[in-house]
């Protein structure tokens, strides 16, 4: 298992978890999400093949319309 904080939460993934795994676990929204990882900005062509390791800080943002 991996520990993390996922969002500020602690969060145990299963070990090799990928930053795709964290955002399947958030929203099912396809667009409109950004994702770092210990304040780096992961692009979504990574997101498959970003392991994330114990310890890692991710935060998943999605960005919302209106005003």
């Amino acid at each position: 298992m991996t520990a993390v904080r996922l969002n500020g939460e602690p969060r145990e993934l299963t070990a090799a978890s990928v930053v795709a795994d964290a955002v399947t676990l958030l929203t099912s929204a396809t667009t409109g999400i950004a994702v770092a990882v210990d304040g780096v900005v992961v692009p979504r062509s990574l997101w498959a093949s970003t392991v994330l390791l114990d310890g890692a800080r991710v935060e998943v943002l999605t960005a919302v319309q209106g005003g």
